[in-house]
């Protein structure tokens, strides 16, 4: 399968970057992620995306850091390759409608797609829930824009209710919501995201299963039952490809995450596939698609897992 399968190309619906000389990220703690302390940057990314046949990608926000999502924007402004920005700002700050108005009208407004907080990070479960980040959340919708939710498995309940209660709002389920892929456990991972998928104001990516897994033993079997819940829960038109490069370099390179996520979606019509690795980021974040570039004529840098 081909970046031409897909029609106007690959959209990689989650990546991340960061530069340490401008700000820490703190989430980075430990030696199992020691090789993730370090720069990663679009000119990092670009070449291996462009050989996986990806022409636009979705920009996700790393920290906590109301800098950070303005300074993306900007980054989208000037590339070809960034479609959209999945920012953050402080749901809870009573002027967060204000702050959102003042990011579009910014260098780069119009690539801000959605909205993202590491609720994952939440030690209250039901944080989503509470009336504050409701409040806010009603706010994100009302600006036209979209949720991704970085949750636990025991977090999902919690999402379900806010989802329920904020039908306008489009959420977006980062990472499968994170389920147990090492242990290969399903229950009650698998119920939850039937009764998340039930909702028609849900989406759900296919990302970062690998780092879910053993990262250095996972084979494409380890991921198959969780990408098969996620399918017959959601549905092709409802599911959208993301690397979570670089996070995903502690168990697979980029091209080793685009080939597991084409595996997974193999017994799929071209048309289901489209829908996964196009057609639902597009739709989701209104995403402005260019044309394929020409492919390299040089093959990109060899990349390995960290890990």
């Amino acid at each position: 399968m081909t970046g031409a399968d897909h029609g106007p190309g690959i959209v990689d619906a989650h990546h991340h970057v960061w530069d340490l000389s401008v700000r820490d990220q703190d989430w980075i703690t430990g030696p199992e992620l020691a090789p993730l302390r370090r720069d990663f940057s679009l000119a990092d990314l670009v070449p291996h995306a462009r050989a996986a046949g990806v022409t636009a990608t979705v920009l996700v926000q790393t920290i906590t850091v109301a800098e950070e999502t303005p300074e993306f924007l900007a980054m989208a402004a000037r590339s070809d390759l960034v479609a959209g920005v999945v920012g953050w700002t402080d749901l809870t700050a009573p002027a967060v409608a204000d702050t959102l108005a003042g990011l579009r009208a910014g260098p780069g407004g119009e690539h801000l797609v959605g909205l993202r907080h590491q609720v994952q990070g939440e030690p209250d479960p039901r944080w989503l829930v509470r009336p504050e980040v409701l409040r806010g959340l009603t706010a994100t919708a009302e600006a036209g824009l979209v949720y991704d939710l970085v949750v636990k498995p025991y977090q999902l309940a919690a999402a379900i209710e806010a989802a329920q209660r904020l039908p306008g709002l489009a959420f977006v389920l980062d990472h499968l919501g994170k389920p147990p892929v090492a242990s290969g456990e399903l229950a009650p991972w698998a119920e939850q995201i039937r009764r998340l998928a039930a909702l028609p104001n849900t989406v759900c990516k296919l990302s970062g299963m690998v780092t879910e897994a053993d990262w250095d033993s996972w084979t494409a079997d380890d991921l198959r039952p969780y990408a098969d819940t996620v399918l017959d829960a959601f549905g092709p038109a409802r599911l959208m490809f993301g690397s979570d490069w670089p996070v995903c370099r502690l168990a697979a390179t980029y091209a080793e995450v685009l080939a597991a996520a084409r595996d997974m979606t193999a017994g799929l019509s071209l048309a289901e596939r489209r829908e996964v690795f196009t057609g639902t980021a597009v739709r989701t974040y209104g995403l402005t698609i260019a044309a394929p570039p020409v492919p390299p004529q040089d093959p990109p840098p060899q990349e390995s897992p960290c890990a």
